[in-house]
């Protein structure tokens, strides 16, 4: 699937062929804290399709506990953040951030990872009373 998007403040901006099928939330630690949420949502992109139309992301290098390396791209302007992949030559998987797709309503997640370390909470969103907009 094509998809675009943007950060935040509109500074960067990129296109990509994703994994519309391979749509993931993680909810290990990193992911967590890296979001600033309960868990992350990704979309693999198709390696080589991701394309970078405007502007000039920041990067920071992750180290996780068995050693691999992820840089995790982000807008220094904003804080968006964009992808998280492979560092230099390393190879692996470009994990675009769902949120920053303008597509993003168009792509449930399909499984779930480090489902060990999520939330309690997370489960019982549904039951929560909902209001449309403030």
């Amino acid at each position: 699937m094509q998809v675009d998007g943007r950060c935040h403040c509109g500074a960067i901006s990129f296109s990509a062929e994703i994994h519309a099928d391979k749509v993931l939330v993680c909810h290990c630690n990193d992911c967590q804290i890296l979001s600033g949420s309960a868990y992350r949502s990704v979309a693999p992109a198709l390696p080589g399709s991701f394309r970078l139309l405007s502007g000039k992301p920041s990067r920071y290098v992750k180290i996780a506990a068995d050693g691999t390396r992820r840089a995790q791209v982000f807008c220094g302007d904003c804080g968006s953040p964009i992808y998280a992949g492979p560092v230099g030559d390393e190879t692996g998987m470009l994990g675009i951030r769902v949120g920053v797709l303008r597509q993003r309503a168009e792509l449930p997640p399909q499984r779930q990872y480090w489902c060990d370390s999520a939330l309690p909470w997370v489960e019982d969103l549904a039951a929560l009373p909902k209001i449309a907009s403030e």
